[in-house]
């Protein structure tokens, strides 16, 4: 990553690694009952980097590589066969999507080709003259270490993955030259003979492991208008993850910035509550596909499961440090002012106006979206039950009037590509 250059007025400055690592661990949340996969693979990368006698600037490329490697995986059926199946026949294709998410976001395009490759056996790639040798490299060790986690993965909740190395690192070994290029098996092969190696793929180590790594150098500034690309990205994401909601994060960015100018909330705030809306429902990544996708009423247990996710999003947001408001706007759009909302049950008092935005920007988008079984409600409908709402106490009637003062504009923003007879009528 490359640090930016210059300073804006007003404008939001964070370390991007610390976003980065922290936004990673939306794409852990795919896998539900293991949430540190990406951290893993990076850990493993970053130590057999040592054995190959790689400098620090190529160790943190590496450990960011894997930590972002599965960035194009959404669906938690892909995640599924990406961790029990060895060499799953239809991998290649997140990679696919991996490389085209990342590859014009200057800061990050680094590892997009070797995103693209990371599921590409050694024999194929070695012979594709098209691409760089140390990409292919950096592409195959992520291969070989992702393929180990995998292997690791059923002895991670007992305990005894230390019982179960020497197999692993033999089965690493039967692929060598055909899957993996012999110098990184030798390298794994020599890292992994401690038992720090795997120790420190434990739960209780990993956090400490990420923090060090953000220490070993300098921190990467950036600023709102990299800041949005990027959020963008893992708003990408986390849509993907559904037919069902395929831009909503984007229209609800859009509508909340497009509420909070005509509220007169100052532009440094109206570009933190475009990032709160980019990142809203990060914490959805957790959530089946089956319950996301359901189309019909949600079961108790159901219902229990999904209303976990904006906390989710609280908890991956609040630790970029500079993001700490962005991550209550973002994580109380399920809120209402009367302390009914979910998951804090805050009162109207404890929501700054721009978490109030967000939550009426969240639901009118969502009820003038289409979806794949109902075609979106007209703008004057749904404004007709934000109201209904308002009046009951569960959003903010103020940003309700607002929304009904401007309510061609703000379909627009909400949805831009609606026509307009339909949108308004």
């Amino acid at each position: 990553m490359d640090r930016a250059q210059g300073t804006a007025p007003f404008s939001l400055q964070v370390d991007l690694r610390q976003v980065v690592y922290a936004l990673s661990a939306s794409l852990d949340l795919v896998g539900i009952g293991d949430v540190a996969h990406g951290k893993r693979v990076g850990i493993m990368a970053a130590e057999c980097s040592r054995e190959l006698g790689m400098s620090e600037a190529e160790r943190c490329l590496l450990f960011e590589l894997g930590v972002l490697h599965d960035i194009g995986v959404s669906s938690t059926i892909t995640h599924h066969y990406l961790v029990s199946e060895f060499d799953w026949e239809s991998s290649q294709r997140h990679c696919e999507v991996g490389y085209q998410l990342l590859k014009d976001f200057r800061l990050l395009a680094p590892l997009a080709l070797p995103i693209r490759y990371h599921h590409t056996h050694w024999h194929l790639l070695r012979e594709m003259a098209d691409v760089d040798p140390n990409v292919a490299r950096q592409a195959n060790l992520i291969f070989l270490v992702d393929r180990c986690d995998a292997l690791a993965a059923p002895y991670y909740g007992d305990g005894s993955l230390l019982m179960h190395t020497n197999e692993i690192r033999a089965r690493l070994q039967d692929f060598r030259e055909e899957f993996f290029a012999p110098e990184l098996v030798d390298a794994f092969l020599k890292a992994s003979r401690s038992e720090a190696f795997w120790l420190q793929l434990e739960a209780r180590s990993i956090n400490d492991y990420m923090l060090e790594m953000l220490q070993v150098r300098e921190p990467c500034l950036t600023f709102n208008g990299e800041l949005k690309a990027l959020a963008q990205i893992f708003s990408g994401i986390v849509d993907a993850k559904s037919p069902f909601t395929m831009t909503h994060s984007l229209g609800v960015s859009r509508l909340s910035r497009a509420l909070a100018e005509q509220m007169g909330v100052s532009a440094i705030h109206c570009d933190m509550l475009e990032i709160a809306g980019l990142l809203h429902d990060l914490g959805k990544l957790r959530v089946p596909d089956e319950i996301l996708d359901k189309p019909a009423c949600l079961t108790k247990e159901e219902r229990a499961i999904i209303n976990t996710h904006s906390f989710e999003t609280y908890q991956i947001l609040r630790h970029i440090e500079g993001f700490e408001e962005i991550a209550c706007w973002a994580a109380y759009h399920h809120e209402e002012p009367d302390g009914e909302g979910y998951p804090f049950h805050l009162p109207a008092s404890a929501m700054a106006l721009e978490a109030r935005i967000l939550r009426v920007a969240d639901i009118f988008q969502a009820m003038v979206q289409d979806r794949p079984y109902r075609r979106g409600l007209p703008a004057r409908d749904a404004l007709t039950f934000m109201q209904q709402l308002a009046d009951q106490g569960r959003v903010d009637p103020a940003v309700v009037a607002v929304l009904a003062d401007h309510l061609p504009q703000m379909m627009m923003a909400a949805i831009p590509d609606r026509e307009p007879d339909h949108a308004i009528n």
